[in-house]
């Protein structure tokens, strides 16, 4: 999986490609730890190119909200494609997660 990282406004955004399972966990773990070494007052996962979804990874995006509330930090999921979105329904982790379809929606929702 391919991470970009880009901060606007306090805000870190992270676009993620590819397949996002337990092989890319480590990369997405670093890419996360910078994001939020940057002070970043919330993180948004672009997850538009994102077309897999594993339970390593669902379980990294559950730990990883819990860990940006308890730091008083905002996560949010932006772009889910159809199939992303069915893999959090089925396994009821949607409302866990704060989602947008698209980023700008995400972006703006931190103001």
């Amino acid at each position: 999986m391919k991470i970009q990282t880009q901060i606007q406004n306090d805000i870190a955004i992270l676009q993620l490609q590819g397949e996002f399972t337990i092989e890319s966990l480590k990369s997405f773990e670093e890419a996360v730890s910078n994001a939020l070494a940057s002070r970043a007052e919330g993180l948004i996962l672009d997850m538009s190119r994102v077309i897999l979804l594993d339970s390593a990874s669902l379980e990294k995006l559950i730990e990883l909200n819990d860990q940006c509330r308890q730091q008083s930090r905002q996560m949010k999921l932006a772009g889910l494609d159809e199939t992303c979105q069915k893999i959090l329904e089925i396994t009821r982790l949607l409302p866990q997660l704060d989602t947008y379809a698209e980023l700008t929606e995400a972006v703006r929702s931190f103001v």
